[in-house]
């Protein structure tokens, strides 16, 4: 099975480009020839879905980048559509989202994130602690659940 799977999808006024799979560097040059092949049928706009790929790294996305500014240098354009939130957030981590065309903000939150307050840890204050100096005797278990790990100690005074 190959690793990256690219589909061409003319129509008159663009071309669709459907990659699935995994866009690397072992992959990158077939992405690349995929896009050329789309950018020599002379269509204002090459619309890349992108939403198949589960696996990027930069030399895909440089791909993509390099495909984009060769075509708005003939005064065409390039949308990537359907990155899911993990490319987006790699776009933005390479800082290449002022160099692609996404098909909405580069800060997507997968469906399934949804924001949750943070809760914070319990955290109790054991007097025993501070209240007897240190060597005042030998430690001793003080109530509590009977699993030694989860015992509370004290120092048992003389």
């Amino acid at each position: 099975m190959p690793l990256l799977n690219v589909a061409l999808v003319p129509a008159p006024d663009q071309v669709v480009v459907r990659v699935t799979g995994e866009a690397d560097l072992s992959t990158a040059p077939l992405l690349s020839d995929a896009l050329a092949q789309a950018g020599v049928l002379g269509t204002r706009q090459v619309v890349v879905d992108v939403a198949g790929v589960r696996f990027w790294d930069l030399s895909g996305l440089y791909a993509l980048t390099s495909f984009t500014a060769d075509l708005a240098a003939f005064r065409r354009s390039c949308r990537i559509v359907g990155a899911p939130a993990v490319t987006r957030r790699l776009i933005e981590l390479a800082a290449l989202g002022d160099a692609l065309n996404l098909d909405g903000p580069l800060r997507e939150l997968p469906p399934s994130a949804v924001a949750r307050p943070a809760v914070p840890p319990v955290r109790r204050p054991v007097p025993e602690h501070s209240a007897h100096p240190r060597g005042a005797g030998e430690l001793v278990p003080v109530g509590g659940p009977a699993i030694p790990e989860r015992r509370m100690w004290r120092r048992r005074d003389r």
